[in-house]
């Protein structure tokens, strides 16, 4: 998702991954999942299957885990101040992690194609040496929207084909 954010020092942009779901909507669907085995795991205990009790309790737990990892990437954002002279990034999950302050004048933007049709074309911030990811976890819209918005702001973004290798 991109949200255009009004701040003193420029244009700021707030970049973050599509949340269809809330946490108090995952854990919903987790105690939801869980009166469902739990109802078919007591037919199977009543029924003298009591071994796959464990192994429903481990599926649980990995499916709980997995609940939180893909919550905790959904809580991703990345920060795009454009100011007149500088471009500054800020990546984290909770609070700033990561930061780069680059020059506007000298820092390039590249648009790689996707190399399927059903995967997004990634953004990345160059200078000189330096390729920094711009958020690759937007989809294919937000990107759009992403490269139309950075071109209306008068920065130049190169195109440029994949690598050759595998397609995804």
């Amino acid at each position: 998702m991109v949200e255009h954010l009004l701040s003193d020092q420029g244009d700021q942009l707030r970049l973050t991954p599509n949340r269809s779901l809330s946490w108090r909507g995952n854990i919903h669907v987790w105690l939801g999942l869980l009166a469902i085995m739990a109802s078919i795991n007591t037919g199977m205990w009543l029924a003298g299957a009591w071994v796959i009790l464990p192994f429903a309790g481990l599926e649980l737990v990995a499916l709980a885990v997995g609940f939180y990892l893909t919550a905790r990437q959904c809580r991703r954002q990345e920060l795009l101040l454009i100011a007149p002279e500088q471009l500054r990034l800020e990546k984290g999950i909770f609070h700033k992690e990561m930061e780069w302050t680059l020059p506007r004048r000298t820092t390039r933007i590249h648009l790689v194609a996707a190399r399927h049709p059903w995967t997004p074309p990634r953004l990345f911030l160059l200078h000189q040496e330096l390729e920094i990811a711009l958020a690759p976890f937007l989809n294919m819209d937000d990107t759009r929207l992403l490269v139309n918005i950075l071109e209306g702001k008068g920065l130049r973004v190169e195109r440029r084909q994949p690598d050759q290798g595998v397609w995804f």
